[in-house]
């Protein structure tokens, strides 16, 4: 698929400008990307996180509808968009750096 992001299920018209800041313009860039990689250039681009445009971006790379996740599945997506959350705010810092902060080996800067 091709045409403008709003093109996946889930996604509005005002998606189109919040993925073009990010650089993913187009419905086929964001299927290749895949969610959680999207999601973090979302992040880096300056949109603030939030749990359900994630898991509703998931469900309508799926073909579902975004109220459609619950349970386990919504659980497991909540990890994940917390994982992505962490690594998005942590600009500037190298990728792994970053990770071994959130595990707790590496000891935060304070600054």
């Amino acid at each position: 698929m091709s045409g403008p992001v709003s093109t996946i299920r889930n996604l509005g018209p005002a998606s189109d400008a919040v993925y073009a800041r990010a650089g993913i313009h187009t419905a086929g860039q964001l299927r290749d990307l895949g969610p959680d990689a999207a999601y973090r250039k979302l992040l880096q681009s300056g949109s603030k996180p939030h749990f359900i445009a994630y898991y509703a971006m998931v469900m309508g790379l799926q073909g579902r509808p975004w109220n459609d996740c619950q349970g386990d599945e919504k659980t497991a997506l909540r990890a994940r968009f917390d994982a992505l959350k962490s690594y998005g705010h942590d600009k500037g810092r190298p990728e792994l750096e970053a990770a071994l902060d959130r595990i707790g080996v590496v000891e935060r800067k304070r600054g």
